[in-house]
């Protein structure tokens, strides 16, 4: 992977340092209020169908994060950066949205309660897989505008959820790894599914491939969200009392 390839997207004080001895620094500072992200990605400008990666590929790298359950989310891996605006909604329009697809390592501090996966975990450092099924832009926006209007209806919720996650594959797995020590972390996307090691040990074989291309993105920001059968559909943020910090090393793409 050429680094200099990767670009920074930063919102609310959001910060991304890079040179070859130290890897990439990507942090956020404390705030009250508002959206704060740190995120590098290699699609920036570019059209859905000319993000970089394919299957067969393997991403490799070391990481660790400055506290052991920072609020917000953080991880890196692969998607299609499907909302093509920040969770959140700050930030320009970059592209029409798309039903999501995904290969990464996730992190979700609570009140995260998101998950495609039946009773999967809602919050946690995760190994996850999604394919969407691919809609038009003209069917998927007006169907998730009434999907997250609906599921505000305590009465109807539960059955607009379950059909929200009906629309995709996933898997995932809990990772038994503290975010605050380096650890070595690998992901291989195949055509028929994805591996996930850490510390050269598989933690999950997955039969789940996400429909590409995709690209790379490494983050971490303030922002949670819930998809659930008692809370609805929505996305909030979180104030964060200290600076949180993601340092990455030894990043490859293969």
């Amino acid at each position: 992977m050429d680094l200099g390839n990767l670009r920074p997207h930063l919102l609310g004080g959001g910060q991304v340092e890079m040179d070859g001895e130290n890897g990439i620094h990507l942090s956020i500072p404390p705030t009250s209020s508002g959206y704060a992200d740190a995120q590098l990605d290699d699609y920036g400008g570019l059209s859905r169908a000319d993000f970089p990666w394919t299957a067969p590929t393997t991403l490799r790298l070391r990481a660790r994060a400055s506290h052991p359950s920072p609020p917000g989310t953080l991880g890196f891996g692969f998607w299609n950066d499907p909302f093509g605006i920040s969770l959140s909604g700050a930030g320009s329009l970059r592209r029409f949205p798309a039903a999501p697809q995904a290969l990464w390592f996730f992190y979700g501090s609570p009140p995260n309660d998101f998950s495609f996966v039946d009773g999967g975990a809602g919050s946690g450092w995760k190994a996850a897989a999604l394919r969407s099924v691919r809609y038009p832009a003209a069917v998927l926006v007006p169907g998730a505008a009434a999907a997250f209007v609906l599921a505000s209806l305590p009465i109807i919720r539960k059955w607009i959820v379950p059909l929200v996650r009906r629309q995709a594959a996933a898997s995932e797995i809990l990772l038994d790894a503290p975010l605050l020590e380096w650890h070595e972390y690998a992901l291989t996307w195949r055509q028929d599914g994805s591996v996930f090691e850490v510390d050269g040990e598989v933690v999950a074989d997955s039969s789940i491939a996400p429909h590409g291309p995709l690209g790379f993105v490494a983050w971490i920001d303030n922002q949670y969200a819930v998809l659930s059968e008692t809370k609805g559909i929505r996305f909030a943020l979180l104030p964060t009392a200290a600076e949180q910090w993601l340092e990455i090393q030894d990043l490859r793409v293969e």
